[in-house]
């Protein structure tokens, strides 16, 4: 019968592990000698600077081979998005709300058209080009010497009319005639249109409530985004550009609200991709909660 293993004192065990932590019969530490941990650390050192070394080399090889001012590949995007300003995005879907007779409900939409415009601001504008020719495209092929820069073309925010802030500060929301402002994506070398004699602009309908709707007006007139903001080069080659606007004001009647589908129309952007609401077109909701005196009266009677 085998016997059994004698069962060793904590002291022991400390022992047994000092004595291979350091062995001085054999001049061992932890079961190797001085010599062999020197072999071993100059092995582990020189792997893993050859690692670091060809990591190194194959971070430089991939910037080397990179556009700074384009990406490589844009398959990915093949027509822009449109976003609407006021931003109230949801969920699911984008619903403008507001009350035009209450201040604090109507100025939160002022307040953010106006934070919205501040780059377009015509001091902030000095460096850009003015003068444009306008209704072509703006085709940059070389880089401006000093700055190694793309000239970019001013957008004044006078083009957007009474939708501008600068005549009515409240954007038209203190009253039925609100102001929304669409703007078209950035993609790198896009050009919205190949067709000379069509021109590139924003078209809304109505999809709900179009009994409510009395009049909708375009700034700048048609809806147009000239040429000569088209193409872009990157943030880059471009840090002063800004991006063509357009301005929709809506008479809203009857019981104040619509829902609108608002596109940039150009044979070169697409509309109906299911997958993206937001490829080449927006939906939004429009809605005053404002009540007339007399139907508030009604309401007030009902109760």
């Amino acid at each position: 019968m085998a016997t059994l293993k004698e069962k060793r004192t904590c002291g022991q065990r400390c022992e047994d592990f000092g004595h291979f932590v350091w062995n001085s019969d054999n001049g061992t530490l932890m079961g190797r000698t001085p010599e062999k941990w020197v072999y071993i650390s100059l092995y582990y050192a020189a792997f893993y600077v050859v690692m670091t070394a060809l990591f190194c080399l194959a971070i430089w090889v991939l910037m080397y081979t990179l556009d700074p001012y384009a990406p490589d590949y844009q398959d990915r995007l093949p027509s822009p998005g449109v976003m609407v300003w006021p931003d109230k995005y949801g969920e699911e879907h984008i619903e403008i709300t507001y009350n035009s007779s209450d201040r604090a409900s109507w100025s939160k939409m002022s307040t953010c058209l106006h934070k919205f415009l501040e780059p377009y601001n015509d001091t902030l504008q000095k460096d850009c080009d003015h003068n444009c020719i306008k209704g072509k495209y703006f085709i940059q092929d070389h880089f401006t010497a000093d700055t190694h820069t793309k000239k970019s073309c001013s957008f004044p925010v006078s083009l957007l009319g009474p939708c501008s802030g600068l005549q009515d500060p409240t954007f038209g929301y203190n009253c039925t005639m609100p102001c929304v402002i669409i703007k078209m994506n950035r993609i790198i070398n896009f050009l919205p249109s190949l067709n000379t004699s069509q021109e590139i602009q924003v078209n809304c309908t109505v999809l709900e409530g179009e009994e409510n709707v009395k009049e909708i007006k375009y700034y700048p007139d048609n809806g147009i985004m000239d040429r000569s903001y088209f193409p872009y080069y990157g943030n880059l080659a471009q840090s002063k550009y800004l991006n063509p606007l357009v301005a929709v004001r809506v008479d809203l009647v009857g019981k104040r609200w619509a829902k609108f589908q608002c596109r940039v129309v150009a044979d070169k952007i697409s509309y109906e991709n299911i997958h993206d609401p937001y490829e080449g077109k927006v939906v939004f909701t429009l809605k005053n909660l404002h009540l007339e005196p007399s139907r508030m009266h009604n309401q007030g009677s009902a109760i």
